[in-house]
């Protein structure tokens, strides 16, 4: 049947409002579907979206399409009106005036299911409801001003559980183990079901809480209950702390323990912020007594590397706790307790025990130990570096004051020296303190025995480079004569071992037994760079001397090739300048004819072309080349390489078979100590040209000599002159004595050169000037001497009122 044009306007009105309800119905069910999945996500999202909200509970907005006032429809506000074609539509939403009311008993009903969800949860067991379902009550709650009630009714819930579960960990139980087990696995029910918990009431921990300051957040508020009615149980607490310690005791032992338990239940105990009261002290004291006594037990029973080796274990077994269970703010006590108790506490007995050991072993990899465990106390390399030091010199010392031991000392101490630096650079780190001790040490030991160290280490450099020291290559010399003015610095007494340096130089230079020009030249730069150009003047003067004599001895062969008369020898001279070389007394030898006579063509030839000039003949350290004729089957003639004095004694034999020593000194006028020493080379040594009677290895007086006619040799160049390079007991005496002269003229130099500066002095002013210019060691003793030679001379005079007082005379 049609109908009317109103009942047509009533459907559509009936029909427009039946949409628009179950589209907002729709749009309101995705809306809170939506936000129960969006807050059901992660804590922190939920937390910096609750921060950012602006007020205390969300306002919702119901809609409707129609004016609720009016009973019919308003045409003038319909949609439907004037629906023309081309025109656009208008629709207008406004707010309900009256907002719709819950029910009497929603709130009630509501918190029911919520605490059936929350003991489902505590009892493990499912829960009816959904989750969205049960986050959207306590959303609905919340927006409705029930949030104080709803989180004081779920504080009491889960209180009421928590206290129900003490009464299991009150009761006796002979198993700490199994205690702890299920100490740990309530702890891990707790946080999970908190966890749960949490996730249903995050509305309320993301309003309500965080509004509101003196509350807890449901987490900090599970874990207050956890600790108050459980952990906070004395006897609880104790049987906890107790079985942690005995786990913890039962792995230092090496027995093998749970360390995921250990780690929760201390886990447990930080998060429940009782960690540092109720464990970490008592297991500080715990390992101080443990390591207290393991210390003072083991120190005494293991060697220094053995007991080494053990501390070292049992700190990074500490480390590796903290590593597995600890918490990491017990790391510093905990090192700081097992380094006091195992090493701290005995420091002094470990490095009296064995660390001269260890040196004296050249035990690298214990001494790295001891320095890296020591570098963790506090004054442990201290201590180290004293003994270290005590150690250089007491061993030094042995080296150097024991005159048995002059033949070797240079070598033992060079010896010394490369085994410390070794471990210097390998063990102690290259540690400045050490470095700067050792090198104290060894100028402290090496001069307790006064020149005698300066004289071997020259004699030492003396020996090596010599001719036909075939042990070291080039590299390996230049090397070691580095380590030698290693040992040259430390040394005070430098001017004895110049003196006794210019002397052999000057051997090896005039005998031609220097190994290497180049090595003698990196020497003198070394001492040069040492002590300065004023130290080795002299020295670089001997070299000059012999580069002249070389050209003038050319020029003087030149010479002779004019000459009419020809001679049997040849003829080689040097010319040294006085100042430069060693005093060497003037000796009278009778000499052959033939060799006088090519001394004065030689003096004439020079003093012809250097006028003014004087020449002063030096035998002692002349050498020749001697043929000889011996009845050896095949080859009969050999070369001998001979001293001046040998060649002496030689040409005697052609003219007779056999002397007596007097005659020999007669016919030579040897000096008779001089010729004792040359007979015993002919005739004692390895090549034995001429023959003893009786035999014997000293020459004695009445001992006849007779020329060894069947004397063989594989060679046909023998050298026999080595008794030049000896160091004769007179030689060495008259060397010390030039040095102790030439220190007098020093400390003469240096009182007058002070005091005319000065003017007037003090006895002990003056004498501290010059112990800070005098470059040697000298006893006051001595100075007083000096200063008394001068006074007496009129250098200075002593104050007619004051006798320490001292005046310089002009």
């Amino acid at each position: 049947m049609p109908l009317s044009s109103k009942e047509k306007i009533a459907s559509c009105k009936t029909t427009l409002e039946a949409n628009t309800r179950k589209r907002r119905a729709s749009d309101n069910n995705h809306l809170h579907t939506k936000r129960a999945r969006d807050d059901l996500g992660t804590g922190e999202h939920r937390q910096s979206e609750a921060k950012n909200m602006g007020e205390a509970t969300p306002k919702r907005a119901n809609f409707s399409a129609l004016n609720p006032s009016n009973n019919g429809f308003n045409s003038r506000s319909s949609p439907l009106v004037n629906n023309k074609p081309g025109t656009s539509k208008k629709l207008v939403i406004k707010n309900f005036k009256v907002k719709p009311v819950l029910p009497a008993n929603y709130q009630q009903q509501t918190w029911d299911r919520l605490k059936e969800a929350v003991q489902a949860i505590h009892k493990s067991r499912p829960i009816k409801y959904s989750l969205e379902e049960l986050y959207q009550a306590v959303e609905n709650m919340c927006s409705h001003k029930m949030s104080a009630s709803l989180y004081d009714q779920l504080k009491e819930v889960c209180e009421q559980h928590v206290a129900s579960q003490t009464g299991q960990f009150t009761s006796e139980m002979t198993d700490s183990l199994t205690y702890l087990k299920q100490l740990n696995t309530c702890w891990q029910d707790h946080c999970r079901q908190m966890i749960m918990i949490r996730s249903i009431f995050l509305f309320l921990d993301r309003t309500y809480v965080l509004q509101n300051s003196l509350v807890s957040s449901l987490w900090d508020m599970g874990l207050d209950l956890f600790r108050s009615h459980i952990i906070s149980n004395r006897t609880v607490q104790n049987r906890t702390v107790e079985g942690l310690l005995m786990l913890i005791e039962s792995e230092r032992t090496g027995d093998v323990v749970d360390h995921s338990l250990l780690k929760s239940l201390l886990r447990m105990l930080s998060d429940l912020q009782i960690y540092e009261e109720a464990f970490e002290k008592r297991f500080l004291e715990a390992t101080q007594m443990l390591y207290g006594a393991e210390g003072q037990r083991l120190v005494h029973e293991r060697e220094v590397p053995e007991y080494l080796t053990h501390v070292d274990k049992r700190l990074e077994e500490e480390s590796q706790r903290i590593l597995h269970y600890l918490d990491h703010t017990t790391r510093k006590p905990l090192i700081a307790c097992v380094e006091k108790q195992l090493l701290e506490d005995h420091i002094g007995t470990i490095l009296q025990k064995g660390l001269d050991r260890l040196l004296e072993a050249n035990r690298v990899d214990d001494l790295t130990l001891l320095y890296r465990l020591l570098q963790r106390t506090k004054n442990g390399l201290h201590d180290l570096c004293q003994y270290f030091s005590a150690f250089i010199k007491k061993t030094g010392t042995t080296i150097v004051i024991d005159s048995e031991k002059d033949k070797t000392m240079v070598q033992e101490l060079l010896d010394f020296k490369e085994k410390l630096d070794n471990i210097l650079q390998t063990c102690f780190a290259k540690n400045e303190k050490f470095s700067v001790s050792l090198k104290d040490s060894f100028e402290n030991f090496i001069n307790k025995r006064l020149n005698k160290p300066a004289e071997l280490v020259a004699k030492y450099v003396d020996n090596k480079l010599r001719a036909g020291n075939k042990e070291a290559t080039e590299e390996e010399l230049e090397r070691l004569l580095d380590k030698i003015m290693v040992l040259f610095r430390f040394i005070h007494g430098k001017d004895v071992f110049e003196a006794f340096y210019k002397k052999d130089l000057a051997k090896r230079l005039l005998v031609g037994k220097s190994a290497s020009v180049d090595a003698e030249k990196s020497m003198l730069s070394k001492l040069k760079q040492e002590c300065g150009g004023a130290f080795t003047s002299k020295l670089e003067g001997m070299f000059k001397d012999m580069e002249l004599s070389k050209d003038i001895m050319f020029a003087f062969k030149q010479h002779m090739q004019h000459q009419c008369h020809a001679t049997v020898m040849d003829l080689s001279v040097n010319i040294l300048t006085m100042g430069y070389w060693p005093t060497y007394k003037p000796l009278e030898i009778h000499l052959p004819s033939e060799m006088v006579n090519l001394q004065e063509q030689f003096k004439r030839f020079y003093l012809d072309k250097h006028s003014g000039r004087k020449l002063q003949w030096q035998p002692s350290l002349g050498h020749c080349l001697v043929k000889g004729q011996f009845r050896e089957e095949g080859s009969s003639v050999k070369e001998l390489q001979v001293s001046l004095y040998q060649t002496l004694v030689l040409l005697l034999f052609n003219e007779g078979d056999n002397y007596s020593l007097e005659e020999i000194a007669q016919a030579t006028n040897i000096e008779d100590s001089e010729l004792r020493r040359t007979l015993q080379s002919l005739a004692c040594g390895k090549a034995r040209v001429i023959v003893k009677l009786p035999k014997g290895r000293e020459i004695e007086d009445g001992d006849k000599f007779l020329f060894a006619n069947e004397f063989k040799h594989k060679l046909f160049r023998i050298k026999i002159n080595q008794v030049q390079m000896k160091e004769t007991v007179e030689e060495q005496v008259t060397t010390q004595e030039r040095v102790f002269q030439d220190r007098q003229y020093q400390i003469d130099a240096a009182i007058v050169r002070i005091m005319k500066m000065r003017k007037s002095l003090s006895h002990n002013l003056l004498v501290s000037e010059l112990y800070n210019q005098l470059r040697f060691p000298v006893k006051p003793s001595d100075l007083k001497k000096r200063i008394e030679s001068l006074i007496d001379r009129d250098y200075m005079e002593r104050d007619k009122d004051n006798p320490n007082q001292y005046h310089y005379v002009a």
